[in-house]
């Protein structure tokens, strides 16, 4: 067994939340079950708790669905679509209501006098509804929480949804809620699909989002889906002071507000409600997978904001996992692109919560030995709403004639290269590096993904076809297929059509945003957020590949200037300068970069906007606070675009001085940092009049 490090172990959570996220809400595929997204992210939260210089603004734990698919007209939210955290039990959500006493300095007594509304969570798929003059204008999914897919179309098939408000309403509002299908028309639909010979749907939060996200509408309008409308995005003046007010608006307006929904006078009577919902759960003809609680008093919401991803007033208690018991008949050592050996077990399909299952993720060798899990053990398995669960446990590991324990490789199952578990990481890694036929091709797939080159017509499959082929190894591969147009239109599959859309779409891609790029290429660690930042700090390709030439050396100062990049750091920087070390890197650089135009990045400058007039300002708060809470404080300098950070340093713009305050404010005066006192800092905040 070995030990990670807190930043390695970090690095490889973020990196499998935003690969989940991005199969859950942009392919409406989930690879893996709630129960373990939610310990994964949950770890994660933990390590960034315990280890705050790893958390980054745009990391993982920052994350909110996925990228709008291209297909869809892109439509920005004008308040953005958050998500939510989670807990599991009575001790999670009594330190969720202690964060809110501390956040707005109230006693035990009084934080239980809040006044909290549960509405049941349901599992389907979140939707914004734009009302302007009372009349449905736009309607879009959540995407990537900042910009979502216009679904207009498919929205004014489904006939509970209103289309024009009765009066009176604000000039413009944004409606939200959650589409979804009733239990009993999921399995209509599926008996439907298997009489037509077509693949049925794994559940019913899958059947809804593919029945929304159809680019033909009146596919969505033979689709059974329904509305509960629960949430307020923006608008323009609404005379609501509770969430309970607001529920009440939408009923009159016409939408469905899920009957469930209560209000709590104390937060000692949650625990009561959790428990009668979770025992009324599996009669309900909809799937939930929690209940929402939200802070009743809209003005209490307004002052504790959002952290993150999350609002500070509300939080999801998540139900347990379902489970089941079946056979596992085979584990399989899968290869992904960064050489990563992820063991995946093969079970004897069984029905779970309404899903037919047959796969499970093993995570790793570890795991498999913690488990002993083996061909032929019987194992008990659970899920939550997803199609890949997780093995608990093996059930009869005392039964005679047991196969004997799983071996796992050291060697690649692919190009039989020695496969390594480097320092304390718990993965064990194939070392043919692009010389491994599974590695390249996963490199590729991801290559030309969604949020890299997104190339229309060249998924997975096609990629595999080409590979084996030999029509394309590395990347430039991709832009010279016009070479081999006379054999393409000849493969199995393909015609001269479908083959001139391809060629069209890949030249189309010729021009690609300078973050798109970096993302594209699979470094190690570096994700859609990180690719952005080195884009938003770098500018230009050109640039950027000047400098990480000269990052390969550890101690110059190009490593040195890439590793203090507030969200990068060190590990990060090494994974960079190790991708630009690799020769055959280099070489399918330069064999792609010149056939292509790559757009320079331009970062955001302060004085941006009216609504972030922060923007640029990196802040410290030091000393006592009279007036607010150092938390609240900070949430209200992060709201306004500042960077709030613990320390004083050169890069320090700006240091707020509450009372007693002390070295940090001589290190401010000694750096010439400008500082302010706290009547100051509320002037700058806009709150001089609201002590």
């Amino acid at each position: 067994m070995t030990t990670q490090t807190p930043a390695q172990r970090y690095a490889e959570l973020e990196a499998k939340i935003a690969r989940w996220n991005e199969a859950y809400h942009g392919h409406d595929a989930p690879e893996v079950s709630d129960a373990l997204y939610d310990q994964t992210r949950l770890e994660l939260v933990m390590l960034e708790a315990r280890h705050p210089e790893l958390k980054r603004k745009d990391g993982a734990s920052a994350q909110i669905g996925a990228a709008p698919n291209p297909a869809f007209g892109k439509v920005e939210h004008r308040a953005p679509m958050l998500s939510l955290d989670n807990v599991f039990n009575e001790e999670d959500f009594a330190h969720f209501i202690s964060k809110i006493g501390r956040f707005l300095g109230l006693d035990n007594s009084q934080t239980d006098a809040l006044i909290f509304i549960a509405e049941p969570k349901i599992d389907g798929l979140s939707i914004n509804l734009t009302y302007e003059n009372g009349q449905l204008t736009v309607a879009t999914t959540r995407g990537d929480g900042t910009v979502g897919e216009d679904v207009t179309a498919n929205i004014r098939t489904i006939s509970t949804i209103p289309q024009q408000l009765p009066a009176p309403y604000p000039a413009v509002i944004e409606i939200r809620g959650e589409i979804f299908m009733s239990r009993a028309a999921f399995l209509a639909l599926n008996k439907q699909q298997e009489e037509r010979g077509e693949k049925p749907f794994a559940n019913p939060r899958n059947a809804a989002a593919g029945s929304l996200r159809q680019l033909d509408a009146s596919i969505t309008a033979r689709r059974p889906l329904g509305l509960f409308a629960y949430g307020m995005g923006y608008n323009t003046g609404l005379d609501v002071t509770t969430h309970t007010e607001w529920l009440d608006q939408l009923k009159s307006w016409g939408f469905s507000v899920n009957p469930l929904s209560r209000t709590i006078h104390h937060a000692s009577d949650v625990p009561a409600y959790v428990a009668e919902l979770a025992t009324a759960r599996p009669d309900l003809d909809y799937d939930i997978d929690g209940i929402v609680f939200k802070l009743d008093d809209i003005a209490l919401q307004t002052r504790l904001g959002f952290v993150g991803r999350a609002p500070r007033w509300a939080i999801a208690w998540k139900f347990p996992a379902e489970q089941a018991i079946t056979r596992l008949n085979d584990i399989e050592v899968q290869v992904g692109r960064t050489g990563a050996l992820t063991p995946v077990a093969h079970l004897e399909p069984i029905n779970v919560g309404g899903v037919i299952v047959s796969r499970a993720t093993l995570h790793n060798e570890d795991e498999i030995r913690r488990l002993d899990a083996r061909p032929g053990d019987l194992v008990q398995i659970q899920r939550a709403g997803d199609v890949i669960p997780q093995i608990v446990r093996v059930m009869d590991a005392e039964r005679p004639n047991r196969a004997p324990p799983f071996h796992f490789p050291d060697h690649c199952p692919v190009c039989h290269a020695h496969a390594e578990r480097i320092g304390d990481e718990a993965v064990r890694r194939c070392s043919g590096g692009l010389t491994c036929p599974a590695q390249t091709v996963e490199r590729l797939i991801h290559f030309v993904s969604r949020k890299a080159f997104d190339i229309d017509g060249l998924g997975e499959r096609s990629i595999r076809s080409f590979y084996e082929l030999g029509l394309v190894r590395r990347p430039g591969d991709i832009f010279r297929l016009y070479e081999h147009k006379d054999r393409l239109q000849k493969l199995e599959g393909w015609g001269p059509q479908s083959v001139e859309n391809l060629l069209n779409a890949i030249e189309a891609r010729r021009t690609i945003s300078f973050a798109r790029f970096i993302y594209a290429l699979g470094i190690r660690r570096i994700g859609e957020r990180n690719a952005q930042l080195l884009a938003r700090h770098y500018h230009s390709y050109p640039i950027w590949h000047k400098a990480m030439m000269a990052a390969q050396q550890p101690d110059s100062e190009e490593r040195a200037h890439l590793s203090a990049i507030m969200g990068i750091g060190p590990a990060i920087a090494e994974e960079i300068a190790n991708f630009f070390e690799e020769e055959h890197n280099q070489e399918a650089l330069n064999d792609l970069t010149p056939t292509l135009t790559i757009s320079e990045e331009t970062s955001p400058t302060r004085g941006e906007g009216d609504d972030a007039p922060l923007t640029g300002e990196i802040m410290v708060f030091t000393g006592s606070l009279t007036t607010m809470s150092r938390p609240e404080a900070k949430a209200i300098a992060e709201r306004l675009g500042a960077q709030v950070t613990d320390s004083v340093s050169r890069r320090t713009t700006l240091v707020v001085l509450g009372e007693k305050a002390g070295s940090k404010a001589k290190k401010a005066h000694e750096l010439n940092i400008r500082t302010v006192n706290e009547a100051e800092w509320r002037a700058i905040a806009g709150l001089a009049g609201d002590v």
